[in-house]
């Protein structure tokens, strides 16, 4: 079960990077079918290989794993960018995140 939703989420977060799997083996200085064997559960990578992984996504470890943010990469840029606002920006930022969530569909 585990297995299944590491794959799927690898293909999901290298999907929504735009790259292939073939040139996202080369990238972490594998063989060209890497990324496409974890995807397709005939492997997996060592904890270290994984720490590579997440390095190529830009995202953390515990956003890897964070199933219900599918797009991880986004929301830290976004995060980055917010902190770094001062407080009354913040504010007025995340009353307008407020507004727009709440409006109707």
């Amino acid at each position: 079960m585990y297995e299944d939703m590491f794959s799927e989420r690898l293909a999901q977060l290298r999907s929504k990077k735009g790259v292939s799997a073939r040139d996202m083996s080369l990238s972490l200085g594998q063989s060209e079918s890497y990324i496409n064997m974890i995807e397709n559960r005939k492997s997996y990578p060592s904890m270290s290989a994984f720490f590579y992984i997440c390095e190529y996504l830009d995202i953390t470890p515990r956003d890897f794993f964070d199933y219900e943010n599918s797009d991880p990469q986004q929301v830290n840029e976004l995060t980055h960018e917010i902190m770094n606002l001062d407080g009354k920006s913040r504010e007025y930022f995340l009353g307008l995140i407020k507004d727009v969530n709440n409006r109707p569909k």
